[in-house]
């Protein structure tokens, strides 16, 4: 069959070479081609793209790094004045509750149900200081936290005095 093929093209050779490009076409595609020049487009994906990107990557930044400062905000940071007091407040409720400690061992029970009432303003203050750096008021909060402050103190006084009322009922009971 391949043969057949090749003895047709060789007989009929001439019919075949009869149409031929003019002599110019050359000429005429180049110029074509120069005229055609490929533009370079402006790609306004590719740079909405590029642009969405950095604004991600700013705003991840931002929230990453701006609440690590926030977070080192203490009350002295915002008043001195309530500073002062909260150390003070701070130091008479640690001497108090050591002073509860002691009568722990003589009424444990009594003592559990103390130290739960001293959790829960415990808790309270943990959640104001919390909230202290992000507060559009800081001021409020801290007066807030050291209110909560004299509250505990208020309620380890009574607490002890409690106490010291009890451990008196009991030795009298015993005589």
């Amino acid at each position: 069959m391949s043969l057949e093929i090749e003895d047709f093209i060789k007989q009929h050779k001439k019919e075949f070479d009869t149409d031929r490009p003019s002599l110019n076409m050359w000429d005429r595609i180049e110029k074509e081609l120069d005229q055609k020049k490929p533009k370079k487009s402006f790609n306004i994906q590719l740079w909405m793209s590029i642009a969405a990107s950095a604004i991600v990557i700013l705003a991840l930044t931002f929230f990453y790094v701006s609440p690590v400062k926030k977070a080192k905000l203490s009350i002295a940071d915002v008043s001195p004045a309530y500073a002062n007091r909260q150390v003070r407040f701070a130091s008479l409720i640690e001497e108090k509750r050591d002073s509860l400690q002691i009568f722990a061992e003589v009424n444990p029970e009594l003592y559990k149900k103390f130290n739960r009432d001293l959790e829960t303003l415990n808790l309270a203050y943990d959640s104001l200081r919390k909230q202290l750096p992000a507060s559009p008021n800081q001021k409020l909060i801290v007066k807030a936290m050291v209110r909560n402050l004299e509250a505990q103190l208020q309620l380890v006084s009574q607490q002890l005095s409690i106490i010291v009322e009890v451990t008196e009922f009991k030795k009298e009971n015993r005589i």
